[in-house]
């Protein structure tokens, strides 16, 4: 296994989040500018294929590091690689300084968040017909 930090989206990135998010979840509206803000995490597992992917960028409103678009393939999935991906974003945080990290999740994957520490905050809000909810961890 090996996890790669990115400063532009690859391809690879680009590759995991078409088929879970736009495939197999059916949200349109995947790809956005924040992608070329955003520093972008790509775990390779030992086939050496991209099977996990994330990113993290700054936003000013929220005062926060923020991480989104965490997809792990299909196939790859019941491995604690979603597990390992926050753990990597978490490090990269703390590394440039970061105190916390705060990310919009699928209501129906917040108890997978709230097992890494995370606590949830504010509405409940719809994105493409999705309940999401924002949670956040301070280290």
């Amino acid at each position: 296994m090996e996890i790669v930090i990115y400063e532009e989206i690859p391809d690879c990135a680009k590759e995991v989040r078409q088929k879970v998010f736009i495939e197999e979840q059916g949200f349109q509206k995947e790809f956005d500018d924040v992608d070329a803000a955003a520093v972008h995490i790509v775990l390779f597992y030992e086939d050496k294929k991209p099977a996990a992917t994330c990113r993290i960028f700054w936003d000013f409103n929220m005062d926060s590091h923020i991480l989104g678009r965490l997809a792990v393939m299909k196939e790859y999935r019941g491995r604690n690689l979603g597990s390992l991906m926050v753990q990597e974003a978490e490090r990269y945080v703390k590394k440039i300084g970061g105190k916390c990290l705060a990310l919009h999740a699928q209501c129906r994957a917040a108890a997978f968040y709230e097992k890494l520490g995370f606590v949830t905050f504010g509405e409940i809000e719809d994105d493409e017909g999705c309940p999401h909810v924002w949670m956040k961890k301070y280290f």
